[in-house]
């Protein structure tokens, strides 16, 4: 019987499998590493998230938000000032004729409603009980990490993690006025009032809403209100229990279909004699393209954008007029 030759390794092929598969195989590590925080978050951040426990009338306090009605759904809230100041989603607590919050350590304590503002859907509360604050992070980039910190489905604060999927959202229409960061970290019932931090921990917004077409659970589209906003919200409800809106002294309109093939931005239509607006130069048919800053697309993004301003202070806007732009500094009233 005849034996066949004997074949030799191609030693040089085995070579660049060898090299193949280690590229393969750092790839795939360096994609993980990507899609990845880059740290664990430190397990005190908990303790600055709170579950919210309201009493509505006609139903039983607390409950977890997917049981048979008959049970007030819980929520959450973060601890936003020193000395037991709490922020909330505000349709947490609006039908609440008692407020109960329970602290990481298992104890349950009366809360009060401080003030609320119906335009951006937030509360503040307050109970007697010192919580660490947590620190406010920068504005964030997209594809940043960020974890939700909630009560979801009233099982307790857990946590979740995605990233920064926009900046800015305004008109989703949830709220009047929204500013809102969209993360892919996954929220669901009982979150609301919840903190979204960012990888090391700091507050990038409170948990808001969900975006869904069939059931209130997540699919991958949420939003926090941003910290800028709250802050903005806090200070107010905290100083007098109602949010003081700043007076531009014009009225504006968003463009015609035609207008935006070339153009974007809202239009002014209405100047107040006398107001803010007429003393920095502003007329009628002026077209605001940025507010503080901020791009204006449309005319939720100009509501946004002055939502943000405080009475008093000054507030920057660039208008386009003529084929010409200028940027002018509105003295907006105390």
């Amino acid at each position: 019987m005849a034996r066949s030759p004997t074949t030799k390794p191609d030693h040089t092929a085995m070579t660049r499998h060898i090299r193949l598969l280690g590229w393969r195989v750092l790839l795939l590590a360096v994609m993980v590493i990507v899609a990845s925080p880059a740290s664990a978050l430190d397990p005190k951040v908990m303790d600055s998230v709170v579950t919210v426990l309201p009493l509505w009338p006609g139903y039983d306090r607390g409950g977890q938000t997917n049981l048979p009605p008959g049970s007030s759904p819980e929520g959450t809230a973060v601890a936003i000032r020193p000395g037991g100041f709490l922020i909330t989603a505000l349709h947490v607590v609006d039908r609440a004729i008692e407020i109960t919050v329970r602290l990481p350590d298992g104890r349950e304590v009366p809360a009060r409603l401080v003030g609320a503002d119906v335009t951006t859907d937030l509360a503040v509360l307050a109970i007697d009980v010192d919580v660490p604050v947590l620190e406010t992070a920068p504005e964030p980039a997209l594809g940043d990490p960020a974890c939700a910190l909630g009560n979801q489905f009233g099982l307790g604060i857990s946590v979740t993690c995605g990233v920064v999927s926009g900046l800015h959202r305004s008109g989703v229409g949830f709220n009047p006025v929204e500013d809102f960061v969209q993360t892919d970290a996954a929220v669901n019932p009982g979150a609301s009032g919840g903190a979204l931090v960012d990888g090391q921990g700091r507050l990038l917004g409170v948990l808001s809403a969900i975006f869904t077409k069939v059931s209130d659970a997540n699919i991958g589209i949420n939003f926090a209100a941003s910290v800028g906003l709250v802050q903005r919200v806090v200070d107010d409800l905290m100083a007098g229990g109602k949010v003081r809106h700043a007076d531009t002294g014009m009225r504006f309109a968003g463009l015609a279909p035609a207008d935006r093939v070339s153009q974007a931005g809202v239009r002014i239509i209405a100047i107040t004699p006398g107001g803010a607006a007429a003393q920095a130069g502003l007329v009628e048919d002026d077209l605001i393209t940025a507010i503080g800053g901020r791009l204006v697309r449309g005319i939720n993004d100009a509501r946004a954008a002055i939502a943000l301003a405080r009475p008093g202070q000054p507030l920057q806007v660039t208008v386009a007029r003529d084929d010409a732009s200028a940027t002018v500094e509105l003295s907006l009233p105390p």
